[in-house]
């Protein structure tokens, strides 16, 4: 299960890749951005360290995944903090679940999927994830 969840975000990674915007001669939407305004979350976290893993994370994940009109903002949390819970990520997993809370999904609904997900992804996953939600939830 883990395998085909780790391979399935990283075929939904490489197929957003493909697109026009990734010709090299453009200039990333994140370098023309970093110009005029603050660094995002992902260029403090890794830019110094992994400058192009925080560019994708800004351009691809986050300017092009999480704004396709399929998926409402709630529903692309919702699945995010399960494959997070699926896949024992405690620290993105933290940021995702405060990302939940403001796309609209209620501490009530993120505990149910944590306890939902512990009969599919492992009981130590879910303890795991509870504990993160709770220190989440305090904030």
């Amino acid at each position: 299960m883990k395998v085909f969840s780790t391979m399935l975000l990283l075929v939904l990674l490489l197929d957003a890749m493909a697109g026009p915007a990734y010709a090299q001669d453009q200039p990333s939407a994140t370098s023309t951005a970093m110009a005029t305004q603050q660094p995002s979350r992902a260029q403090q976290l890794m830019g110094a360290t992994a400058p192009k893993l925080a560019e994708l994370t800004d351009d691809v994940l986050y300017a092009d995944i999480w704004e396709r009109p399929q998926l409402s903002k709630r529903d692309r949390s919702l699945i995010t903090v399960t494959a997070l819970i699926v896949l024992n990520r405690p620290d993105q997993l933290r940021s995702h679940l405060a990302l939940a809370r403001q796309n609209g999904v209620t501490e009530e609904e993120l505990i149910e999927a944590i306890t939902h997900m512990a009969f599919y992804s492992g009981w130590p996953s879910a303890v795991s994830a509870v504990a993160v939600a709770k220190e989440v939830f305090k904030k």
